[in-house]
């Protein structure tokens, strides 16, 4: 079997190379080029690229320390570039300084960078510790680090309730009427696709590796472009059955939580809502998170109903929704309940929750969000934190309290909604309840405060839960980007940022269960070990 050989490096060129902060630099820029993958950029040929360049980097180190470092610094630059709309988030509240905000993408991207480093790590222990130079498998490097990154992956969206955004198979979706690469997740999951992703530019870096084998060599230069260009299938383009009125007000986050603005932005959301063209007609009526001001849980003390939209009782309040939206319309709007103990008079924490009023005024059922956002919506060692200033950006003093997660609300003639409130849409796995599979996907949302890059970024993460469940997803925000997703990830209807509009239509319908639906977060971490074990094979056939 031919073996790689090493790059000679001209000896005018050894003191740069040997330099200190030469592998750190490079892995920083690289980290910053691999986030451009990522909408709203999208330059998917520069991620590719960079990936390629911390494979090269990975490969390269001659110590545990150094490989690690590798993955740590790039993923210092992907996650600081990549993240930098959460920086924006910090400019609507008065608690803190605006700066603070670009302190904090930092901070998390410093404590982020540790999965792509342990990536690195771990592939360089498994395939390169501790053998000769001419006994290095790359291909055997490259299977184990993209089988690493899958687990990794994995762990980020994971450990310390997770943080899972802009995972890499993000970068392999086509525009809105394609779903390009990304059709590819309902049969590995987002995390393994993440994988095929390192694979990708893998090859790139192999190319020059084995550039001495021409034909080789030109093979693994095309083959990942071909795959990223390639016509692939748009499937769940049928018409569905059920209408709906999906809702984006435009009201932007400076006016969204201020009491003297809560009766003028109400009037705007309903007057875009519509009314049903036949009196009895049936129709879905979606509004984003924070819909509805008003609490409209009934048994609260009365203090808590003073500053209410409509009136001091929860019941008149809701009878009023459903009497402006017509008898056949059911209303799923984002709302917060309180959380009072029995027999207490003063709540202790709040739900963020979607509530289906039936055209009766009626709860027809609700559901609590249950992956909530740290410093968001509850302040982590709140005793220790808050006397140092620290405080949450979602204004009020009540933390949220996490529901219980994934279900599906039986709505009779309205279908079967899965619910997955804002950020929740990002956790590959876990928006469904398999035991009770809905016909759509509900994903109200509040992005008015994540800056030009949060939007974006977070209707491409829907996108891939659609293709992965095989359902389709109906994404009403405050401020945009709204979108109407089918089943096989195309946007079939959006409305842009900072746009007062409504989308009608019929929802698109589901698909059959994809094998992700039917196994689950198995299915990805399986085609890891699947790669890993190769990886070890591909290590004995060199020599062990």
């Amino acid at each position: 079997m031919q073996t790689a050989k090493a790059i000679a490096v001209p000896a005018r060129l050894m003191p740069v190379v040997d330099a200190r902060w030469f592998r750190p630099a490079a892995a920083l820029l690289c980290g910053v080029a691999a986030a451009t993958g990522f909408v709203p950029l999208g330059w998917w040929p520069l991620c590719l690229a960079a990936l390629a360049g911390l494979t090269a980097l990975g490969f390269s180190a001659t110590s545990a320390g150094s490989a690690f470092r590798s993955g740590w610094f790039f993923g210092v630059g992907h996650f600081t570039l990549g993240l930098n709309w959460i920086a924006t988030a910090f400019t609507y509240q008065a608690a803190m300084p605006g700066w603070l905000g670009w302190v904090g993408v930092f901070l998390l991207s410093l404590f982020l960078a540790i999965y792509p480093g342990l990536a690195v790590l771990a592939a360089w222990a498994v395939t390169l510790h501790g053998r000769a130079p001419e006994d290095r498998s790359p291909a055997a490097f490259l299977l184990a680090f993209a089988a690493l990154w899958i687990g990794c992956e994995f762990l980020r969206a994971t450990i310390f309730t997770g943080f899972a955004w802009n995972p890499l198979a993000a970068v392999t979706l086509g525009g809105f009427d394609r779903p390009g690469l990304a059709i590819l997740s309902q049969f590995l999951g987002t995390y393994a696709l993440s994988g095929l992703v390192v694979l990708m530019a893998g090859c790139w870096w192999l190319a020059i590796m084995w550039r001495r084998r021409r034909i080789a060599s030109l093979l693994l230069i095309v083959l990942p472009a071909s795959l990223m260009l390639a016509p692939w299938p748009v499937v769940g383009q049928r018409a569905g059955d059920l209408p709906f009125h999906l809702v984006q007000p435009d009201i932007r986050q400076e006016v969204l939580n201020e009491p003297q603005f809560y009766e003028r932005n109400f009037v705007k959301t309903i007057q875009l809502s519509g009314m049903p063209a036949e009196e009895a007609e049936t129709r879905l009526v979606i509004w984003p998170e924070s819909g509805v001001p008003d609490f409209l849980q009934p048994g609260y003390p009365d203090r808590y109903y003073r500053q209410a939209t409509f009136a001091a009782d929860p019941e008149i309040a809701r009878a009023r929704i459903a009497n402006l939206l017509g008898p056949g319309s059911l209303l799923l709007t984002g709302t917060i309940d309180l959380v009072i103990p029995p027999g207490g008079d003063r709540a202790t924490g709040a739900e963020n929750v979607v509530t289906a009023i039936a055209p009766d005024g009626d709860i027809a059922d609700s559901y609590a969000k249950a992956h909530l956002v740290p410093f968001g919506e509850y302040l982590p060692l709140r005793a220790l934190l808050e006397p140092l200033g620290f405080t949450r950006l979602v204004p009020g003093t009540l933390d949220f309290r996490a529901g219980p997660g994934a279900r599906t609300l039986d709505l009779g003639r309205w279908g079967k909604a899965g619910i997955q409130i804002c950020y929740e849409i990002v956790f590959s796995g876990e928006v469904v309840d398999p035991a009770n599979r809905p016909d759509y996907i509900m994903n109200p949302s509040n992005d008015g405060w994540f800056g030009a890059w949060g939007p974006p970024q977070h209707l491409a993460q829907a996108r891939l839960r659609a293709i992965e469940e095989g359902l389709p997803v109906l994404r009403a925000t405050t401020t945009g980007i709204s979108a109407v997703i089918d089943a096989g990830g195309v946007v079939r209807a959006h409305v842009p940022r900072h746009v007062a509009a409504s989308i009608e239509g019929n929802v698109p319908p589901a698909l059959a269960p994809t094998p992700f639906a039917r196994m689950g977060i198995w299915l990805s971490l399986a085609w890891g070990a699947l790669l890993f074990a190769i990886a070890l094979v591909a290590l004995r056939r060199r020599g062990g």
